[in-house]
């Protein structure tokens, strides 16, 4: 019975060899004995390496779609050099990585149709922003799909054809001879560059390339909870593909701007409130402004000290999941700023003097810029002469 060579390596039949190929190279890395040792990725490894050596072979891949085995001479497909087939180590690197060139080697001309590639652009935002989410629009300077030829390179009334050098291969053979004999070498068709087709008559807005450089404006969504490098993917927002292929992503990265009352450490902020010392010594309850909830009430204890944290649970920032679901908030952490008066008159400076009394603490009297005689300042100043 013939294998499911498509079926061992995941593709349709109907796969272009570049998905045959990004298919064979995903499950060699995962299964290469070097990477895992087990018996059965060594075996599944030798299947896949069978599979990809069948389908990227055109002739034996007709013989797979006409319903046969090219490989059905009797030998085991465990029992097989999982390499074979391969011209040499420049194969299977080829098969690992791609070839520097572009395409593969001895594999036939590679499609015009590329993917493109991701763009990545950095967003400014502010704390507020980055705590409720924003929608952002943002101008991106990317590659996107020629409006004339839409993405066929060719002008009106152009055409595509096999290219005489390389006859549709997309590279072109050398013969050297050397001590070890006849080296016969491969590289990309310089005419057509390695696709094996060549533009008559190239469209004169994209020179061929089915795409253009132009400017643009996205809608970003940013999440609540992002912060400082972060990046937010727009899919299909990036750079299009040569010959009008499936545009890349677009990485937004958040760039969080600081906040001149609040510091973010992770879901948490941290601020500072200036309390008037009666308000400490009594006890209060101080209305705040907080960053995204409106205005709190903060309670202060009789007898606050100075740095005193006090803690609003639920009023720090989001917690964004890597999921993108937002579950639960932060803290706000407040430290207690006691504010002293600088400036008292005679009647206030009176009521202190009265409640030292009562407290049975030192009373000092002012008398012009010194202090009452016999008091404390006057006795630290005896006692250091």
């Amino acid at each position: 019975m013939a294998k499911d060579y498509y079926g061992i390596l995941g593709v349709s039949k109907d796969a272009t060899d570049q998905e045959i190929k990004r298919a064979y190279r995903k499950l060699a890395r995962e299964l290469h004995p070097d990477v895992n040792p087990s018996e059965d990725a060594q075996h599944k490894f030798s299947e896949v390496t069978t599979a990809y050596e069948v389908l990227s072979d055109p002739q034996k891949r007709k013989i797979v779609d006409l319903g046969g085995d090219p490989m059905d001479n009797g030998a085991s497909a465990g029992g097989r050099d999982p390499f074979a087939g391969f011209g040499g180590l420049g194969d299977i690197m080829d098969a690992f990585f791609g070839a520097a060139t572009g395409g593969a080697r001895g594999r036939g001309p590679r499609s015009r149709v590329q993917p493109g590639s991701d763009a990545l652009i950095r967003l400014k935002l502010t704390l507020e922003e980055c705590a409720t989410g924003v929608n952002k629009q943002i101008t991106v300077d990317t590659a996107i799909l020629c409006d004339r030829c839409r993405g066929a390179g060719t002008a009106e009334g152009g055409s595509v054809v096999t290219c005489d050098t390389c006859g549709g291969q997309g590279e072109v053979q050398s013969v050297q001879r050397s001590f070890l004999g006849q080296v016969v070498t491969a590289r990309p068709c310089p005419t057509c560059r390695g696709y094996g087709e060549v533009i008559t008559d190239p469209c004169q807005q994209c020179g061929g390339d089915g795409r253009v450089r132009a400017r643009r404006d996205v809608t970003a969504k940013i999440p609540p909870g992002v912060g400082d490098g972060m990046r937010i993917r727009l899919s299909g927002q990036g750079e299009v593909g040569p010959g009008g292929g499936p545009a890349g992503d677009l990485y937004v990265e958040v760039e969080e701007a600081p906040h001149e009352d609040f510091e973010r450490q992770g879901n948490d902020l941290f601020c500072r409130l200036r309390v008037p010392v009666t308000a400490a010594a009594l006890g209060a309850v101080i209305p705040m402004e907080t960053l995204v909830d409106g205005e709190a009430e903060v309670e202060i204890e009789p007898g606050t000290q100075p740095n005193t944290e006090i803690v609003l649970q639920g009023f720090g920032m989001p917690r964004l999941r890597s999921s993108g679901r937002v579950d639960g908030r932060g803290d706000l952490h407040i430290r207690i700023d006691v504010v002293v008066p600088t400036k008292l008159d005679d009647e206030q400076a009176e009521l202190l003097r009265e409640l030292a009394r009562l407290r049975g603490e030192e009373v000092p009297t002012l008398a012009g810029n010194g202090h009452k005689p016999g008091g404390l300042f006057s006795k630290l100043r005896s006692k250091s002469r």
